[in-house]
């Protein structure tokens, strides 16, 4: 057989071989390395560059060491997953980088960790200003991660005190030009009630390159054709629109009653309305 023919089959013989025993070592192994991983990752693909190149009667050598080796990391990861003492061993440990909003110059210099490249993992994570920080620290993949004073912490609505309904996930129920009856089915929704919205946007299922519905049951779309300007819906509008209107006129029905009792009613539904109002309208108007 040629060399250059042999080459060919033992490369894809080698991929093969190496898509199979990377799937054995799952996600983690393509993800945010550890250390330990970095370090198989690096001598995984040497082996297999071995094994394709290597045109003397010796490359199955090779491949029984890539097994052993990949043998050796399923090992290690079962190990680290029942010992925590394996796991301080074999990765780096977390070290805190920051913590009362003062840096602690020890492990910074512990950890190799430049001023510098503090502060500009710190910026990743939109903090320019070390005193905002109540706590930082760098993981064992070598990750900062940053927890802000609670002063400097984004608004939420539990902070208010306001409940917010679960939100799902958007269903992708259009992609590249065809309907997708699965994630319709999870929404409840049937390709009747998508063919009327595309119909309200003036649209049809081959123009869009991909359509999703929000938990709200909402579509947007976006075309193959990029200068096309996709109507935006008014159902959200509208229903705001409607409410206001029937605040305006429970308050109207209020002060042109002379029935004491029905004025009272008519003055209690609107501020109940009002309240609502007040909850609904970011989500009616977003």
């Amino acid at each position: 057989m040629s060399e250059w023919l042999e080459v060919i089959l033992r490369t894809l013989f080698a991929v093969v071989v190496l898509f199979l025993l990377t799937k054995l070592l799952g996600k983690r192994q393509v993800s945010q390395l550890s250390f330990f991983e970095y370090i198989t990752g690096i001598t995984v693909g040497s082996l297999a560059a071995y094994i394709s190149l290597d045109t003397d009667k010796h490359w199955h050598l090779g491949l029984i060491a890539l097994i052993v080796w990949v043998a050796c990391s399923l090992g290690i990861e079962y190990l680290q997953m029942k010992s925590k003492k394996a796991r301080d061993f074999i990765d780096f440990k977390s070290a805190v980088l920051i913590k009362d909003g003062k840096i602690l110059e020890d492990h910074m210099k512990k950890e190799r960790l430049t001023t510098d490249e503090l502060l500009e993992e710190l910026r990743k994570k939109d903090v320019f200003n070390i005193s905002e920080v109540e706590f930082a620290i760098m993981e064992s993949d070598g990750a900062i991660n940053v927890l802000l004073k609670r002063e400097n912490q984004p608004l939420t609505p539990k902070h208010l005190g306001i409940k917010v309904a679960p939100e799902k996930e958007p269903q992708a129920v259009i992609m590249d030009g065809k309907v997708l009856d699965k994630p319709l089915d999870t929404l409840n929704l049937t390709r009747s009630w998508l063919d009327g919205a595309l119909e309200k946007m003036g649209l049809t299922v081959e123009n869009v390159f991909l359509g999703q519905v929000d938990s709200y049951g909402e579509l947007t779309v976006d075309l193959y054709a990029d200068d096309f300007k996709v109507p935006q819906p008014q159902d959200k509008p509208q229903l705001y629109a409607l409410l206001k209107k029937c605040e305006a006129d429970l308050e109207m029905f209020s002060l042109s009653t002379e029935n004491e009792k029905a004025k009272k009613m008519y003055e209690q539904c609107a501020e109940q309305l009002q309240a609502s109002l007040k909850v609904l309208k970011p989500l009616i108007q977003s």
